[in-house]
């Protein structure tokens, strides 16, 4: 249920909602449709927007932006095991 709102606008809303530290998954923001969060996330401005695309990863907690993505969860915390995101540790309670 999109309330009205384009489903892009609810997808970088829910993005933005990740606090500093947790992650969550593209299928976490959109149920059912993972790749539309990808695809909403790759129009995005490379460094000028607010919405904080390095808090999404893929559902067992590897990366789609690779050190640069890996860079900036670290910075904040973000625990891993390994190449992965520690999804039990991280991952935003719905």
């Amino acid at each position: 249920m999109t309330d009205g709102r384009p489903r892009a606008e609810l997808v970088l809303e829910r993005v933005r909602a990740i606090p500093e530290g947790f992650v969550r998954s593209y299928g976490d923001l959109s149920p059912g449709a993972p790749r539309f969060t990808g695809t909403v996330l790759s129009r995005l401005p490379p460094d000028g927007d607010d919405v904080p695309w390095h808090r999404v990863v893929r559902a067992d907690g590897s990366l789609a932006k690779g050190a640069r993505q890996r860079a900036l969860l670290e910075a904040e915390g973000v625990p891993f095991r390994g190449e992965r995101v520690d999804m039990r540790a991280a991952r935003l309670p719905e």
